[in-house]
C-alpha cells in the first residue's frame, strides 16, 4: 500500500479517515502494525478497520500522530483515560508527554481580599480554577433586608422587613464579589446585608464572622492557608492566599483477566478433586 493511500478507521462507532503515512508515524506503535492482520483488536469490517476503543479520545491521538503535539482544551479532565488509550496503542512518546506535562499535580491558587470599612465588609475571591469559584458561588448567598410590601391590614411601625436572597456577583469566571453589613436603599432607610455559606445555615452580617466562616469552608475543601498580608492598614484591607494540590488517583488491577480466569479454573479443579477425596473417604 502507498503511504499516500487513505485509511478509514471505525473507533468505537466514530469514523476517522487519514493517510496511511499518518498511521505509521511511529513504527514501533501498535497502530503501525495493525494492517498486517495479526492483531485481533483490529478487524476489517465493510472496508473499515474497526477498533473497540474510545472514539472521542482517539481524536486527540490522531491529532498527535498528525502534528506530534498534544493540544488539549483548558477544561479537559480525561487525562488518565487518554493515557490508558495511549498505552493501548503503544505510543510511548505520547505516554511520556502525558506523564511529564499533563498528569503532574497542578496546584489550585485562591486569594480572598477582605476590606472592612465602617459598617460594611467587602469580599473579593480570585481563583485559578473556575470550578472552585463556581462551587463557592453555589454555596454563598447574600440576603438583602428590605421592607415588606404593606397590606391594608398592616399598620406597624417600624415596617416589617423581609430577606431577599441573591447570589454573589461574578465579574469573570475566576472571581466573585459580595459584601455584608449595613445597607442603605433609595429611601435612605438602613437595612442589613447578611451572608450565608452552605452547609452552615447561619446568616451573618459581621464581616469578621463571615471571613472566619469563608476560611473554614476553604480549609474543609482541602485548601491550605499559604500567606496573609495587609494590603492597606488605613483601609483595613487584607489578603489571604490559599493553595490546594490534588494528585490524580489511578486504580490498577493487580492481575490480568487471563490470570484471574486461570486461577479460577485451578480453584475449581482443586474443589472437584477435594470433593472426590472426601466422598471416597466416606465410603
Amino acid at each position: 500500500m502507498s503511504s499516500q493511500e487513505l485509511v478509514t478507521l471505525n473507533v468505537g462507532g466514530k469514523i476517522f479517515t487519514t493517510r496511511l503515512s499518518t498511521i505509521k508515524q511511529f513504527p514501533a506503535s501498535r497502530l503501525a502494525r495493525m494492517l498486517d492482520g495479526r492483531d485481533q483488536e483490529f478487524r476489517m469490517v465493510d472496508g473499515q478497520i474497526f477498533v473497540d476503543r474510545d472514539g472521542v479520545l482517539f481524536s486527540f491521538i490522531l491529532d498527535f500522530l498528525r502534528t506530534h503535539q498534544l493540544l488539549l482544551p483548558t477544561d479537559f479532565s480525561d487525562c488518565l483515560r487518554l493515557r490508558r488509550e495511549a498505552l493501548f496503542y503503544e505510543l510511548e512518546s505520547l505516554v511520556d508527554l502525558l506523564n511529564q506535562h499533563v498528569l503532574q499535580p497542578r496546584p489550585a491558587f485562591l486569594e480572598v481580599h477582605f476590606l472592612n470599612r465602617n459598617t460594611r465588609a467587602f469580599f473579593r475571591v480570585f481563583g485559578s480554577c473556575s470550578k472552585t469559584i463556581e462551587m463557592l458561588t453555589g454555596r454563598i448567598t447574600v440576603f438583602i433586608e428590605q421592607p415588606a410590601v404593606p397590606t391594608w391590614s398592616s399598620n406597624s411601625f417600624p415596617p416589617q422587613m423581609t430577606l431577599l436572597p441573591l447570589p454573589p456577583q461574578r465579574p469573570s469566571y475566576h472571581d466573585l464579589v459580595f459584601y455584608c453589613g449595613s445597607d442603605s436603599n433609595t429611601d435612605n432607610q438602613i437595612g442589613v446585608r447578611y451572608v450565608s455559606i452552605k452547609p452552615d445555615n447561619r446568616k451573618l452580617a459581621n464581616g469578621t464572622n463571615v471571613l472566619g466562616l469563608l476560611i473554614d469552608t476553604l480549609l474543609k475543601e482541602g485548601f491550605h492557608l499559604v500567606s496573609t498580608r495587609t494590603v492597606s492598614s488605613e483601609d483595613k484591607s487584607e489578603c489571604y492566599s490559599f493553595e490546594r494540590i490534588k494528585t490524580p488517583e489511578v486504580l490498577t488491577m493487580n492481575k490480568t483477566p487471563e490470570l484471574e480466569a486461570e486461577q479460577s479454573q485451578k480453584k475449581m479443579k482443586f474443589q472437584i478433586l477435594f470433593g472426590n477425596s472426601i466422598a471416597r473417604a466416606c465410603l
